[in-house]
């Protein structure tokens, strides 16, 4: 299963919604809910996408004593089973909001905005602090068009998610390897956004993985516009596989470029492992990337 297929699955949720080395606490050397010590700043999260061979139920059990406190990109009905084993969602899909079909298309703000007002209050109400959305496809679109649909669509969702304590999250994704034609592909035009719609609880997903291959120079971002940085994930450039030294990126380094800029949400891991023993793999990623200051 891929990012887009993992994404469409939420759909299924939406019957259901209509219906009536390891931290995740701050600071040095303390100890979070499962007992683990935690050295970074910041939270750590897992994709559960990208475990997919797993139950919910059972990667929530198994992650625990990795330091990771959230497993993300799951609709609503997740998140009760997340808070029933201490757990949360630290970025929590809309299910009725395709990838490619996103608020630069003013055919689909209706449809959005009529049903973001009860998914925002589900966030609310279990403690979910972001939603993601997208930009969807081009489709022929400018830049400057796309960026003017998105923020008249969105600006009534980030309002009600003002009113409700959650943020809005726009993911910036690669539009030259894995998804084509899509929009919100450059840091600079997801700040230009930000910029146009003026809200704090609208952010970025800074995807680590998607910007070094559409732009490169991952720490030089991170340090000029962490501000619009709501979350980041992980993964190994090239393949997105694992994040160990058969990959490109320095993720060491990367973590500390963000635990400088003072970041306490959640770093999650977003790759797909090749390795026989996949929880293996994550438990090493999250320990390569807890970094102290």
């Amino acid at each position: 299963m891929n990012r887009r297929e993992a994404i469409n699955t939420g759909l299924l949720s939406l019957a259901a919604l209509q219906a009536p080395a390891m931290g995740a606490m701050l600071g040095s050397n303390q100890q979070n809910e499962n007992n683990m010590d935690t050295k970074a700043p910041f939270k750590h999260s897992v994709c559960k996408w990208c475990f997919n061979d797993l139950s919910l139920e059972v990667m929530a059990e198994k992650v625990k004593d990795m330091g990771i406190t959230s497993i993300e990109i799951v609709g609503p009905t997740d998140w009760p089973i997340l808070k029933k084993h201490g757990l949360t969602c630290a970025i929590g899909n809309a299910p009725f909001i395709s990838l490619t079909d996103g608020f630069n298309d003013i055919n689909n703000h209706a449809k959005y905005q009529s049903m973001f007002p009860e998914l925002l209050q589900k966030a609310a109400d279990l403690g979910i602090p972001n939603i993601i959305v997208f930009s969807g496809n081009r489709r022929g679109k400018s830049d400057a068009e796309g960026l003017e649909n998105c923020a008249k669509g969105l600006d009534p969702i980030v309002k009600q998610a003002e009113k409700m304590g959650v943020n809005i999250i726009m993911e910036l994704l690669n539009s030259k390897v894995n998804h084509k034609d899509y929009q919100c592909d450059k840091t600079e035009w997801g700040v230009a956004l930000l910029e146009k719609m003026g809200s704090p609880n609208m952010k970025l997903l800074y995807d680590i993985y998607h910007m070094q291959i559409m732009e490169g120079d991952v720490i030089a971002t991170i340090k000029k516009y962490n501000k619009y940085f709501g979350h980041y994930h992980t993964a190994g450039v090239p393949g997105r596989h694992e994040i160990d030294d058969s990959q490109e990126l320095n993720y060491p380094a990367i973590m500390k470029a963000i635990a400088a800029t003072g970041f306490k949400g959640y770093v999650a891991q977003e790759f797909i492992p090749v390795a026989q023993d996949k929880l293996d793999s994550l438990r090493k990623a999250v320990v390569l990337c807890d970094v102290a200051l």
